[in-house]
């Protein structure tokens, strides 16, 4: 398959339903991970395009609230219908620009669209209610409505599915939005906006700007008054400047930050199955995901079984370009990334770790590493306690359940965990115990937009996806009236 979906997507900024260059003219090289050669440029948005991008979202706010939910539901109906029909040039455009493999890149189509179909229900189905007042003088009512304009800034691991679960309920909840793709992977969201487009989004209602200078073109954009929500899906690092830039205006705030998930075998476990949920949990988005499976525990009755079988698993991965038949594992994101995990697995070979399989980046062109798993990692190795993104599982042994939760916790951050074991009342046990948003029971992947998805701790605060996820983009107003 050729390079030709990149040469499909409109470059411009799309501001105010229409799309126009950068101030200046200015652009950004959009890259491809696993070749470096550039797929595209797009327009590098200055302060005073993400100030028309607000300008837009805020004169669009009024009509868009008034818009009947039916017509809100339908119009993302239709983009999930569209999304849906596209399927292949969607992934094609992700597996170009991020590097996923194709198969992987449709998966996300599949689960991304699906928060349009979700929300396109919720959207008739907000409401209020109303009550009497206990000394029955009065009765009250309370209703939702909209938050307003919001910003939304996206990351580049998932560049479809991180925009359609924060669109999508905004949308239903009748937001209007600015909408900062990740300048490694712009392209995905620029196709977004023209689909939602097509469907009959009315012009400001969705605004995309891209920039290589997200700090310098959002910043005044928290801090201005006409902004009333921001969500972020990114680092916990990047995330707490975002919530004490937001702190000015008190804007509604959701961040969806990063992650140091345990993935805990018990000895009661069903091997097979713990080893086919790990590598589900780690090499999901070769590992580039917030929910990737980080510090793995295995009790050390069945450490050497587990180990032996998951490496070898991890061995047979392929790797290499993911428009490429039979690869099941494509590049990291860039050259930093790749030197970022070589730097982890090197600290945890000083301190006594041992490579089973893989440990090495791939030479030539392209930010390749091999699938790789360590044992004995040390409970002081910098991978302990830092983000991975990548595809290395480092594990670690224990005895006792209550050890291991308390190791499993011992971390400033809190999505989510996993745990396999075929104890009943343990699964119930653990689940309660764990400090983390989200939990998987015998299973490798939590993420689901009929769930809600958010963390705890330094994970972040707010829930994307189930019913809780369109009450992030609505606000309850309360009305008394005297009889």
């Amino acid at each position: 398959m050729s390079e030709t979906a990149a040469s499909k997507v409109k470059t411009q900024l799309f501001i105010g339903g229409e799309w126009r260059d950068a101030e200046g003219g200015r652009t950004l090289d959009v890259h491809n991970p696993a070749t470096e050669e550039v797929l595209a440029s797009v327009a590098d948005a200055s302060v005073a395009d993400g100030a028309a991008a607000l300008s837009a979202a805020a004169a669009a706010q009024a009509d868009w609230a008034k818009t009947a939910p039916r017509d809100r539901s339908e119009m993302l109906r239709k983009a999930f219908e569209l999304l849906t029909e596209r399927a292949d040039f969607f992934a094609e455009l992700m597996t170009l620009e991020m590097g996923k493999p194709l198969a992987e890149a449709k998966g996300e189509v599949v689960y991304g669209s699906e928060f349009f179909r979700w929300f396109a229900e919720e959207a008739v189905r907000i409401s209020g209610r109303w009550s009497t007042a206990p000394n029955g003088a009065t009765r009250l009512v309370t209703m939702k409505q909209p938050v307003g304009p919001c910003l939304m800034i996206t990351p580049w691991n998932f560049p479809l599915a991180m925009g359609t679960r924060k669109i999508g309920p905004a949308l239903a909840a009748g937001c209007t939005m600015v909408v900062k793709p990740a300048a490694e992977t712009p392209l995905t969201m620029l196709a977004l906006a023209e689909l939602v487009q097509e469907v009959g989004v009315p012009a400001g209602v969705l605004n995309v700007i891209t920039t290589s200078d997200s700090g310098g073109v959002m910043e005044p954009l928290i801090r201005d008054s006409r902004a009333r929500k921001l969500t972020f899906t990114g680092s916990t690092n990047v995330g707490r400047n975002l919530v004490e830039q937001s702190a000015e205006q008190l804007l509604r705030v959701s961040m969806e930050l990063g992650g140091n998930a345990p993935f805990i075998v018990f000895d009661d476990a069903d091997i097979d199955k713990a080893v086919e949920g790990a590598m589900l949990a780690k090499m999901r988005n070769i590992g580039e995901a917030c929910t990737a499976a980080n510090r793995f525990f295995v009790h050390e009755s069945v450490a050497a079984e587990f180990s032996k079988k998951f490496a070898e698993k991890m061995a047979e991965m392929t790797v290499g370009n993911g428009m490429d038949d039979g690869v099941t594992v494509g590049p990291l994101i860039t050259a930093k990334a790749v030197a970022g995990v070589q730097e982890l697995l090197d600290d945890a070979t000083s301190r006594g770790a041992k490579v089973v399989t893989g440990g090495t980046p791939v030479e030539g062109k392209g930010f390749f590493f091999t699938p790789t798993v360590l044992t004995d990692v040390p409970g002081d190795a910098r991978m302990a306690a830092e983000e991975i993104f990548g595809p290395v599982a480092g594990i670690q042994t224990f005895t006792d359940e209550d050890d291991v939760i308390a190791r499993a916790n011992a971390t400033e951050f809190g999505l989510v965990g996993y745990f396999f074991t075929q104890d009943f009342s343990r699964a119930i046990r653990v689940s309660e115990a764990l400090e983390y948003g989200m939990v998987g029971v015998n299973q490798g992947i939590v993420s689901n937009p009929a769930a809600p998805f958010g963390g705890v701790k330094a994970s972040g605060f707010g829930r994307e996806g189930g019913f809780e996820g369109i009450e992030e983009y609505l606000e309850t107003k309360y009305v008394g009236l005297a009889l």
